[in-house]
């Protein structure tokens, strides 16, 4: 059967929110150093702020990926802004653990494409971690290019900087 996408209802993104929140917040503390309270916090105020009006939100496409009747994962994706007015932007896109490995990302990307063509967005954008490298491999493979680069390196014990001296 044949991967297809079907708009969000209400009660499906509900049952969704608390496992993308979590999963964010943890990717927060991973790799951003913050404490597992303060990135819940962040986490749940900007996917909150995102998507202020649920599935109703303006500019936002939030579809589930279905094989047959079983949803098998969703992305969720908003259209362009004033700050952005040639790119659409993936938020999340997600396939549920027993159906990965299957190609349900790769599909679930080429769809959204082909429904984002179809409206005349000529550009798609994400974000990734670093050590997602499964991802980015995937990315890469559909023809996402790195357009920017974030690095961080974490600084433990005292400051090494050299001593001052006084003039």
């Amino acid at each position: 059967m044949e991967l297809t996408l079907t708009p969000m209802t209400a009660d499906e993104l509900d049952r969704l929110l608390g496992a993308l929140e979590q999963g964010y917040a943890e990717d927060l503390v991973a790799h951003r150093g913050m404490t597992p309270e303060a990135a819940l916090e962040r986490s749940v105020s900007q996917i909150r702020e995102s998507l202020p009006l649920g599935v109703a939100s303006e500019g936002v496409l939030l579809r589930l990926g279905r094989v047959g009747d079983t949803e098998v994962g969703w992305i969720w994706v908003t259209l362009p802004t004033a700050a952005a007015p040639n790119q659409a932007w993936i938020h999340n896109i997600e396939v549920h653990e027993e159906h990965r490995g299957r190609g349900y990302a790769r599909r679930m990307i080429q769809l959204i494409e082909a429904e984002l063509a179809q409206v005349g967005v000529p550009e798609l954008g994400l974000n990734v971690f670093g050590t997602n490298t499964v991802a980015i491999g995937l990315y890469r493979s559909l023809g996402f290019e790195v357009t920017s680069q974030q690095m961080a390196k974490r600084i433990t014990g005292p400051a090494s900087a050299p001593p001052h001296s006084p003039r």
